[in-house]
């Protein structure tokens, strides 16, 4: 049996004197000569025989003297018997580990003491009551005796049966009395635990985090008011349970144990529950390490190690990795890089990150006005987060357009969905309202009016008086203004007339700047900025019919258009821009288009929120075959179903097909030419099952022609992947095979920009997508478009009521000034 380390501590305990006076006692008995067997050991020695007779009391004086010294002689020479008796159950203590039974060793002690009392004064030993007090001490050093023994042979029985060999090492008996656990707090937060008892814990020790929870519970035992000068743990404790025990039973390493303790008290639980075993490292070296890479942050730990070796360092690539670890560095480092560009004259955020980032909040921001609620505190953070970064790198949002004066009126003219209200105010100039905010709160600047020059519809100049007036509403920017009669324009003598006049020439004939303006007699940098005024914003459908419509099938394609300036990096398509387009694929309507530096996934991301925006949520998307539509498409409008476009699939294979058999394999590889023919007679079935049908056809023999043309497997793999979002067009009603209403929408659009030689800019060219979208909108088809669409524009396809929109009849080749009965005969609405 290996004894606990309580024994050692408990060694100079109360039964440590007697057990040194029996020891020394048998070593001088041996020394002596003295034959130990002699020794009556527990047996108490026979009672000295002395001859009784009547004598006569001189005699009986002369013979007591010397018989009562005999009695204290054989006394003093019986000492060896307590120190026998004391020694037998300090080893039966140290058997049962009853560490608060060392003073029954002291029991033969004091009854051999009383009973030498009672012999020296025969006088006191003659008593009944002093007899009584012997025989009891006799006694309870014999009962002490024999409670530890059956103590000792019980728990060598266990309840299944009789223990058959040695116990194991580090096997702890228990203490007295029956099993129990009390916990308490205190008042500081402390929690005290008492274990008494027999336990048993059973630990899978192949768990890393199990076997150091374990190791940390056993060093966290202790024996009450234990104390021990040296050796304590560093939170001032005296463990029941060494290191170097929990290291043999557990085969781990000192310094392990401690730099778990270590992260016990610290609170560190991220490295308690790493499964690395790391090398142990001074606080130096992981400091110079770390000081290493706070100077090059966007350095690697294999350069940073190479660099303190060229330093003279003797640290190891695993060192370094491991300060990274359990510094928290390398975990930074990786959220870093993910964020910012890291580099030796940059630190700055990502472009692609920061584009994300927008993209998500202005998701959110879409959900949250979807369903009326306002924003929560965490996304006005977020937004916080974002403009405060957006503001360091001086990436401010583009100034919003402001329209001119007389784009107003025009706003008001041709689409008149908003009037001037009399609110009754009497302190408001009747009649009279600031051009520029609508408020009634304004008075006359000056008595005398001014004299107002315009060009009348003959061309000659005619001249009226105008006053100025004040604007007393604190939000408006303009202080002053002028207030005109409805058809004329401050700061131009050219009438509405004229403005709209040259949109209509312009767009409506498809007409190019230069003959605008020598039609209209101005120059054609007036007539350019004229017809850029109408595009200030996008058509709002919304506001202008109060509800939207659409078939829910839109059709999403991009068009690339020339744009010289701008501030995108020399590449090989700076000069190149993307237009996005968003076509009801029933109606023709352009739901929503937009003008993008790049063409990519955020791009595509970024239109599709921007038409969720709008009120749009489609039941089908229909895009062509590029991949990056498939996520966003998904996260945008996730209850949409994304559908390919049947004839980009048809275009893409042949291609896969030219690549790998030539241009010319029509004429040399008749079965190459039957595999496209199948292939394009998959999508003419009826129904999904023929199609299915059919396509397995196609892939049994994609093993026969990979085997010899291995470049042939590139069409079977495309025809694979796409071939879930392309057989959803077969037998639906809803969904068309193809794309062709977004690409007659682009056809439309590039007749309008062949007209010039590409966008000066990007802010020129956002004005012109709203110029195109309101004409283009409000256009109706020729006479030899289809039947179902000829004579009506997208607008009045989809369901709203155009009739009494002047901008309807403005692209109609009308002019405003005609009769109103005559807008009373239009195509009906459907």
């Amino acid at each position: 049996m290996q004894c606990t380390t309580k024994w050692e501590r408990r060694y100079w305990g109360w039964g440590t004197i007697a057990h040194t006076i029996a020891v020394l006692s048998l070593v001088v008995l041996t020394t002596t000569g003295t034959r130990l067997e002699s020794i009556g050991g527990w047996i108490a020695c026979p009672a000295l025989g002395v001859a009784c007779e009547k004598r006569s009391r001189r005699e009986s004086r002369q013979i007591a003297p010397r018989g009562v010294w005999r009695a204290r002689w054989w006394w003093l020479r019986s000492w060896m018997i307590p120190a026998i008796r004391s020694e037998a159950l300090m080893v039966l203590v140290y058997l049962n580990e009853a560490w608060g039974w060392e003073w029954v060793c002291l029991l033969p002690w004091a009854a051999w003491l009383w009973k030498g009392v009672g012999i020296v004064c025969p006088g006191l030993g003659q008593q009944p009551v002093y007899t009584s007090i012997g025989r009891v001490w006799e006694r309870s050093s014999g009962a002490a005796l024999a409670v530890l023994g059956m103590m000792w042979v019980s728990r060598q029985i266990p309840a299944g049966g009789v223990r058959v060999g040695a116990l194991s090492a580090g096997t702890c008996l228990s203490s007295i009395g029956e099993p129990y656990v009390r916990a308490a707090i205190d008042e500081e937060g402390m929690c005290h635990v008492q274990l008494r008892g027999a336990f048993e814990l059973h630990v899978d020790s192949t768990v890393a985090f199990y076997k150091r929870m374990l190791i940390i519970f056993l060093g966290l035992l202790e024996m009450p008011g234990e104390t021990r000068p040296s050796r304590r743990t560093r939170d001032g404790r005296v463990p029941f349970v060494r290191q170097e025990q929990m290291a043999a039973w557990f085969g781990v390493t000192h310094p392990e144990i401690s730099r778990w303790y270590d992260y016990w008290l610290r609170q560190d639980w991220q490295r308690m529950l790493s499964q690395r075993r790391g090398e142990v490292l001074t606080r130096e070296v992981q400091q110079c390490i770390i000081d290493t890479w706070a100077k090059f942050p966007w350095w690697g730990a294999e350069r940073a190690w190479r660099h303190l070796r060229s330093q003279g360092s003797a640290v190891t690539l695993k060192q370094v990795k491991q300060v990274g670890r359990e510094s928290g560095w390398t975990v930074l480092r990786q959220a870093l890089s993910r964020v910012y560009v890291i580099g030796v004259e940059t630190f700055r955020p990502q472009d692609e990150w920061l584009v994300s980032q927008l993209l998500a909040q202005i998701q959110e921001l879409a959900e949250r006005l979807e369903v009326l609620g306002g924003l929560t505190l965490e996304q006005h953070i977020e937004l916080a987060d974002l403009e405060a970064m957006c503001k360091e790198l001086e990436l401010l949002p583009a100034v919003a357009h402001r329209p001119l004066p007389w784009v107003l009126q025009l706003e008001r003219l041709l689409f008149g969905h908003w009037e001037w209200v009399d609110d009754g105010d009497p302190s408001s100039t009747t009649g009279v309202r600031c051009i520029y905010c609508g408020t009634t709160h304004v008075s006359r600047k000056s008595r005398k009016p001014r004299l107002k020059k315009y060009v009348d519809q003959q061309g000659n100049e005619q001249t009226v008086e105008v006053y100025r007036y004040y604007c007393h509403n604190p939000a408006c920017q303009y202080k002053t203004f002028t207030n005109l009669p409805p058809n004329l324009i401050p700061h131009s003598k050219w009438t509405l007339e004229h403005h709209l006049a040259a949109l209509q020439t312009y767009e409506w004939s498809h007409s190019v700047y230069r003959c605008t303006s020598q039609m209209l007699e101005v120059t054609k940098m007036t007539v350019y900025r004229w017809v850029s005024g109408f595009g200030h914003q996008l058509l709002p459908v919304a506001a202008l019919f109060g509800v939207v419509r659409s078939s829910g099938v839109v059709g999403i394609d991009e068009k690339y258009v020339l744009v010289p300036k701008n501030d995108k990096p020399n590449e090989k398509m700076k000069r190149w821009m993307y237009i996005y387009l968003a076509v009801d694929c029933y109606t023709y309507d352009l739901l929503h288009i937009d003008i993008f530096p790049y063409n990519t996934k955020h791009s595509a991301h970024s239109f599709l929120l921007a038409l969720r925006a709008k009120g749009y949520h489609p039941r089908v998307i229909v895009t062509d075959m590029r991949v990056d539509y498939r996520d966003v498409v998904a996260d945008a409008f996730p209850n949409a179903v994304h559908h390919e476009c049947i004839f980009h699939a048809l275009q893409q294979v042949h291609v896969h097909l030219k690549e790998a058999y030539g241009p010319n394999y029509a004429k040399t590889r008749p079965d190459v030419v039957a595999l496209r023919e199948e292939i394009d007679h998959i999508f003419g079935a009826h129904t999904k099952r023929t199609a299915q049908r059919r396509y397995e056809k196609v892939l049994a023999q994609r093993q026969r022609f990979v085997a010899e043309t291995p470049k042939a497997d590139a069409a079977f793999r495309f025809l694979e992947r796409h071939w879930p979002t392309l057989v959803n067009a077969i037998e639906s009603d809803l969904i068309p095979g193809t794309n062709n209403a977004t690409e007659q929408v682009i056809r439309i659009f590039t007749q309008h920009y062949k007209t010039f030689c590409g966008f000066e800019s990007i802010e020129t060219a956002r004005l012109y997508l709203g110029v195109f979208e309101k004409v283009y909108r409000f256009t109706p088809f020729s006479d030899d478009a289809q039947e179902c669409i000829r004579g009506k524009c997208p607008l009045e396809l989809a369901g709203y009521e155009v009739q009494k929109l002047p901008m309807a009849h403005l692209f109609r080749g009308l002019a405003l000034q005609w009769p109103a009965a005559a807008f009373q005969e239009l195509v009906p609405n459907v």
